[in-house]
């Protein structure tokens, strides 16, 4: 999305944020699917807490996409300014947050493989996360001193806070991975 909005392209744009919304929505239901399924079987795991917890914390990515993509559309639609370099950041940002996201889902994949090896990947996420708040800051500060209209400004804000918010979910959801590991 970021790649289509640096680009200008609108159309693309338009059509992965359809994606993007279909995605949540298989999200959702997936996660009501485990919810029931745990309802059923509950009973009997010790730690349905953990895997509840675990699939909202890593749902609510999915949540916080849709808006970061909405925003986008929003700023492209209404042709508002944003300079290139704001842009060019906005892509290391977003690429940083997808990084972490993609090491919650390596962490998610080696659950079954014991506490050692998901202790390995769960500290993964947390240093991708590190650099997901370095470059939110950094970003955050040149947002707010760049001479933008109030509205471009405040969907970036927004846009920049949700990224760092996907972030801290996914390193939320990898220290639930890791409290799952134990009893498994």
């Amino acid at each position: 999305m970021v790649e289509h909005f640096l680009n200008g392209d609108k159309v693309s744009a338009r059509h992965l944020f359809n994606e993007i919304r279909k995605g949540e929505e298989e999200v959702l239901k997936a996660r009501r699917m485990v919810s029931q399924e745990l309802a059923e079987i509950g009973a009997i795991l010790i730690s349905r807490e953990d895997f509840l917890r675990f699939t909202n914390l890593s749902s609510e990515i999915a949540d916080f996409s849709e808006g970061i993509a909405y925003y986008f559309i929003e700023i492209m639609e209404h042709n508002w300014n944003v300079p290139n370099d704001i842009k060019k950041d906005l892509l290391k940002l977003s690429e940083a947050v997808f990084d972490a996201v993609l090491k919650l889902r390596e962490t998610m994949m080696v659950l079954s493989y014991g506490s050692t090896k998901t202790l390995e990947k769960a500290k993964d996420v947390e240093i991708a996360e590190r650099t997901v708040d370095d470059l939110y800051r950094e970003l955050a500060i040149k947002v707010i001193s760049c001479k933008l209209d109030l509205p471009v400004l405040l969907l970036l804000r927004d846009i920049l806070q949700l990224l760092e918010n996907s972030a801290d979910k996914a390193e939320d959801a990898a220290d639930t991975a890791r409290t799952l590991s134990f009893i498994m």
